[in-house]
């Protein structure tokens, strides 16, 4: 199963998933999954429709929130409805850094929590995000 790295108690981020992770992830207790990742970035690089599909058979709610570079307002708000929709998470792209961008994004965003607590969070999972903090803490001020 892919290597999975938690930032809150329901919140988690992965490198690129595959369809043979999707049962694992379930079973791990995750209920959604987030795909980050616009279709054919990289050869051999799942679909997202039959990712859907299979992470429906695999009894997972599937959410395609596709960018590049920085988060779109899009991909932030999809971010911010699956979060609230709660339940245990997972983000995935590439490397998992577009997804916990996205994903301090819309905290700060909604108000659940600050730049610092964001930037401290994805710290402990293994991502630097000290980069964005202007960015998050314009955020707060939008």
């Amino acid at each position: 199963m892919v290597d999975f790295k938690r930032v809150t108690a329901d919140f988690a981020v992965a490198p690129q998933i595959t369809a043979d992770d999707l049962q694992g992830l379930a079973q791990a207790g995750f209920r959604r999954i987030i795909n980050n990742r616009p279709d054919g970035e990289e050869r051999g690089q799942a679909a997202h429709d039959d990712m859907r599909r299979l992470a429906a058979d695999a009894g997972l709610d599937y959410v395609y929130a596709p960018f590049q570079g920085a988060p779109t307002p899009e991909a932030i708000t999809a971010v911010d409805a699956a979060v609230k929709a709660g339940g245990a998470t997972l983000a995935h792209c590439r490397s998992g850094t577009r997804s916990v961008i996205a994903w301090s994004m819309a905290e700060v965003r909604a108000g659940r929590r600050s730049p610092r607590d964001v930037v401290e969070l994805a710290r402990g999972a293994g991502y630097d995000l000290s980069p964005h903090l202007g960015a998050l803490e314009r955020l707060t001020r939008a």
